[in-house]
């Protein structure tokens, strides 16, 4: 989804993970040739808090299903994009809390947050810097665990919103261990909101299409990939590593972002085994599938059938928006068979990883999670885009669906527990669903 909204810097090298260079000596506060000097030292990049201290089994593929905690089931899930962005350990606790209460299993928040210049960055969380005239590699990550302008050690003109950083996603990852909550984990987004493509190439230079190639921006995209992967693959609250929200590259070949595409999750595998990798892709298909129109037309370079054929993709990611796209409502259970077909053929589940509506809510969406929740379909599990906890923590837009409202109960807790109750009858062999 496409956001209708929208810390002490310190030095790091990217590619030997949590050894911190020198820090750059100066940096300009201003659009003047005032600058502010950084410390020389850094402290340990460690995570602030415990990650894998409650483990358990990794989720993988079982046959026609995910296996999660141990049990084989279709489950459902949601996205909460924000929740590394807030900045109290309370809120985090409320919506986890909240989420785990729903019977929800899986939840997909950003794990990719960018700037390139941190002064006068409107947000009160980011995670990385990408700045070629910073540094010899051109990134940063933010190190800072402090919530205070007060607890910034080198004085009070440093700017009072450069506060918190990585250290706000180690908290959730912690905290989802002990709720029991799952993450998918983008570690980028195809969107300007939070550091998308574009804070790469306004660092590296190209453009949305170039991107993919670059070299630089490719290296320094395969830095951070290093960094998060081996900063979490000790904890068993990873559902998977997602390539990318909604990538596109439009009017670029198929095979741009297929090449991509397994090159990156690849890469991911060497790095970490365990874990699942996906790419985050709404499932667009290519001519002669479809309507020719928008979803069916490959004009934005994503052909979902091809990308199922990557090895190193250990599921397909499909959203759907009539809303956005153009279509109407009941043209949504079309997508939802469209997509399980292709994934029968391919012999590889199929996720509905992000779905909403902007009226009606219960009647439009309903027969949505219906189609899913047949017999004969076999998604293994949706998410809705997106939630909301209760005293107003987390973002809203149109498609929220907010905790323990009559919509919520019936879309998100009455529908978690149905998909608990689907018994698993199909079987993944020799590829082929049965």
């Amino acid at each position: 989804m496409k956001l209708n909204a929208p810390g002490v810097l310190l030095a790091f090298t990217l590619p030997t993970v949590c050894i911190v260079s020198a820090a750059p000596t100066t940096y300009n506060t201003t659009s003047t040739t005032s600058t502010t000097t950084y410390p020389s030292t850094a402290p340990s990049c460690a995570p602030t808090v415990p990650i894998g201290q409650y483990p358990g089994p990794n989720a993988r593929v079982d046959g026609s299903v995910f296996n999660i905690d141990g049990r084989a089931e279709y489950f459902a899930g949601t996205n909460t994009w924000w929740l590394g962005y807030l900045m109290e350990d309370a809120d985090v606790e409320l919506a986890l809390s909240e989420i785990a209460a729903s019977g929800l299993k899986v939840t997909r928040i950003w794990g990719f947050g960018n700037v390139n210049n941190p002064v006068g960055h409107d947000w009160g969380v980011f995670f990385q810097v990408l700045n070629e005239s910073l540094s010899e590699t051109g990134q940063y990550i933010n190190f800072n665990a402090s919530n205070g302008k007060g607890n910034i050690p080198w004085g009070a003109d440093f700017p009072s919103n450069m506060l918190l950083g990585i250290a706000r996603l180690d908290y959730v990852i912690s905290a989802a261990e002990r709720h029991g909550i799952k993450i998918v984990l983008p570690l980028l987004n195809n969107w300007d909101d939070l550091g998308g493509i574009s804070s790469y190439t306004t660092a590296f230079g190209g453009n949305s299409t170039s991107f993919y190639t670059d070299k630089k921006s490719q290296r320094a995209y395969k830095n951070y990939v290093k960094f998060i992967v081996e900063r979490y693959k000790a904890s068993s609250a990873i559902f998977a590593w997602e390539l990318c929200n909604e990538p596109r590259c439009s009017g670029c070949p198929a095979s741009t972002i297929y090449n991509w595409a397994s090159d990156i999750s690849a890469y991911i595998k060497r790095l970490d085994a365990r874990h699942m990798v996906t790419l985050g892709d709404e499932g667009w298909f290519y001519p002669p599938e479809g309507d020719g129109q928008s979803a069916y037309s490959g004009s934005d370079g994503v052909d979902f059938v091809q990308n199922l054929e990557i090895d190193t993709l250990d599921y397909g990611t499909f959203h759907l928006y009539p809303d956005n796209w153009g279509y109407n409502y009941t043209w949504g259970s079309e997508w939802i068979l469209q997509h399980d077909a292709a994934c029968r053929a391919a012999g590889k589940l199929c996720v509905l990883e992000e779905y909403g509506a902007l009226a009606d809510k219960v009647a439009n969406m309903q027969p949505w999670q219906e189609t899913v929740l047949c017999d004969t379909t076999n998604i293994a599990y949706d998410s809705f885009w997106q939630f909301r906890a209760t005293d107003g923590v987390g973002a809203t837009d149109g498609y929220t669906l907010y905790y323990n409202t009559s919509d919520y109960q019936v879309l998100a807790t009455q529908h978690a527990e149905a998909m608990l109750a689907k018994i698993p009858v199909a079987n993944l062999r020799n590829g082929v669903i049965t």
